[in-house]
């Protein structure tokens, strides 16, 4: 049985393929067409899942996209009554419903296909518990508290539930127009980052500052008994006037979502690439802080409502690490999965094991050990490559690659390290990253300076061996998927500065060999070479999607200053 999964007219559209309950591929249209969060249809991320399988779509039995427009109908109606929005909002939403309703004719109009020779039935999924169906049933659990958490989908902002072998029963659920997800954007904008997928860079702002403006948020969110919220609508303007919002083939863009009562109370909106105050690192604590407040009020209510000693946790919210770290020290929980794809473009797996195991009833038999479901090059087509560009390169063998890469690493290069299947999800996971020595102080500047670009306040992460995880973090639990920040041991901090941010934390990844044997290794061979088994791990990208092809991995290492580059068996040095 082939069922293939779609998230489509949203941010982070994406496509994976399940057989017989087994994941086959996961990948958002991000990679192939070079546009970050690119919405629309994703066509390329269907072909090459059917691809892969070595399938055509009169293959599939089923195909499951992670909207349902029929959810929710009367409030939506309710809504619309009592608030009259606009007449363009009303049209942009209707013609974003009428695409989703009709997901079989976009298949056939990107496939070219025969719409009468097409077998598979088409189910739609409603949003929330895509995200959900996303996080417990590819999870290693049985049973678990279950919680979605993200701006809006299908009329909702967020959803409790418990989740057993194949079944998950919703208990609760936050309607439009309150949301955490949209609190969080509004004030992202404030503070003068407008675009889609910045709310990330807030979490690097917020240890520069002090919550002192946590009053004025407790005048935006209001949190309500049994895990509920509500927002101050006076604050924001998606509920009254809509919002201009771009789903279209192309990065989405959100228009602004606060309202003028924001700058009565902080003042002026920072400008798009304007300086930093005091009061900009403040602010981005202050809703940090509220966030988390809000958080911690929604997963202890899950605790108290289910007794389950797991937690699932999906949303786009689900990718603020800071607060995911601090989830099992300050709450009941003893275990939390969260899916490396906890965003929108994760909803495409929800979508076809909810299909599965909900709808289908089909028993469990596999669990998401790892992230590598892009595409993948072999060591011939990397070749062809490097001769297409007339680079020199090294052919070295796998006894030896790691001690290459390694010492490459440890005299203070900056390494392009592309192996094996792309990556699911935001996070580059030791396939399609870029490695540097975490011991220099200065590698921060290095990297920013000569590759990445990033705004100054923004952290590095780490990668270090599971095995040694205590020894440099105040957690112990492990984290493959790079969604949790960690306290750095203070007697650690010193050693591994480039990947401690201000505040003594890093959003570490945890690398076991039995999941990626030669990232372990390269890393293992690190630690033998300096006596530090941490890497500093960044996406292999420079203010672009993270590199999926061998191409894409040469053309960022000769436009930016990278110093080695490691595809493959394949090493090729710049000169110095």
């Amino acid at each position: 049985m082939y069922i293939l999964g779609i998230n489509a007219y949203h941010g982070g559209a994406s496509a994976c393929l399940v057989q017989d309950g087994q994941l086959l591929s996961a990948v958002e249209d991000e990679r192939f067409r070079r546009l970050k969060y690119w919405a629309g249809f994703p066509s390329e991320s269907i072909k090459f899942c059917l691809q892969q399988a070595g399938i055509t779509a009169y293959d599939l039995d089923h195909v499951a996209i992670s909207r349902d427009p029929s959810a929710h109908l009367a409030q939506k109606a309710l809504f619309a009554l009592r608030k009259r929005p606009s007449f363009a909002a009303v049209r942009d939403r209707v013609n974003n419903m009428a695409a989703v309703r009709d997901v079989k004719a976009a298949l056939c109009r990107a496939l070219e296909l025969d719409v009468n020779a097409v077998r598979a039935d088409f189910h739609n999924v409603e949003h929330h518990r895509a995200h959900m169906a996303s996080a417990f049933f590819v999870s290693p659990f049985q049973e678990a508290a279950v919680l979605s958490i993200d701006g809006m989908g299908d009329f909702v902002s967020t959803m409790v539930g418990q989740a057993s072998g194949t079944k998950i029963d919703v208990h609760d659920h936050v309607l439009f127009p309150h949301s955490l997800g949209i609190f969080f954007t509004a004030l992202t904008q404030w503070l003068g980052f407008p675009n889609y997928g910045d709310e990330g860079k807030v979490q690097g702002l917020a240890p520069y500052g002090t919550p002192r403006y946590l009053e004025e948020m407790h005048k935006m969110v209001r949190l309500l008994p049994h895990g509920a919220f509500e927002l101050n609508l006076d604050y924001f303007v998606h509920h009254a006037q809509g919002v201009d919002m771009t789903w279209d083939d192309g990065s989405p863009n959100i228009g602004t979502l606060y309202s003028q009562k924001v700058v009565d109370l902080l003042g002026p909106p920072r400008q798009y690439r304007g300086e930093y105050t005091q009061q900009h690192y403040d602010v981005a604590a202050s809703m940090q802080a509220m966030l988390e407040e809000a958080e911690f009020h929604i997963v202890r209510d899950a605790y108290k409502r289910t007794g389950q000693k797991a937690l699932c946790l999906a949303g786009g919210v689900a990718l603020n690490s800071s607060f995911n770290g601090k989830i099992l020290p300050e709450t009941e929980f003893e275990d939390i999965w969260i899916q490396p794809a906890s965003g929108d473009a994760g909803t495409s797996i929800g979508a076809a094991y909810y299909v599965y195991h909900q709808i289908l009833g089909q028993s469990r038999a596999f669990e998401m050990k790892h992230s590598y479901t892009g595409p993948s090059y072999s060591n011939q087509e990397i070749e062809a490559t490097l001769n297409q560009h007339n680079l020199t390169y090294q052919t070295i063998d796998d006894a030896a690659l790691a001690r290459e890469a390694a010492t490459q690493v440890a005299i203070g290069n900056v390494v392009g390290w592309f192996q094996g299947a792309a990556e699911w999800g935001p996070r580059a996971l030791g396939n399609r990253s870029i490695v540097a020595n975490p011991r220099r102080e200065d590698m921060k500047d290095i990297l920013n300076a000569r590759v990445k670009h990033r705004e100054a306040f923004r952290p590095f992460a780490p990668s270090v061996l599971a095995e040694n995880v205590g020894d440099y973090f105040e957690q112990t639990y492990p984290d493959p998927f790079m969604l949790k920040v960690y306290k750095v041991l203070e007697a650690k901090r010193q050693e591994i500065p480039a990947v401690t941010h201000v505040d003594g934390t890093g959003r570490l990844q945890t690398v076991d060999h039995d999941v990626n044997p030669r990232y372990w290794e390269l890393i293992n061979e690190f630690g033998h070479q300096t006596g530090t088994p941490v890497v500093l791990n960044t996406s292999f990208n420079d203010n672009e999607p993270i590199v999926c092809s061998p191409e894409e991995a040469v053309n960022c290492f000769e436009r930016t200053h990278m110093d080695t580059l490691v595809l493959g068996n394949y090493l090729v040095q710049k000169a110095k």
